[in-house]
């Protein structure tokens, strides 16, 4: 029972990090051009080159 009292806090620890993770995520503006990043994977970067 004593290893309770190690793991909730570790919990709630790990919980808040991954919080804290989203919330600078969403301050940093990662989730803004879903679209752009979906179709910049399929653009080929040879064909803006000169041959």
């Amino acid at each position: 029972m004593s290893y309770l009292a190690f793991l909730v806090p570790v919990a709630i620890l790990l919980g808040l990090l991954g919080l804290a993770a989203f919330m600078w995520t969403l301050r940093n503006e990662q989730y803004e051009d879903l679209d752009g990043a979906a179709a910049r994977i399929l653009m080929d970067d040879d064909q803006d080159e000169p041959k």
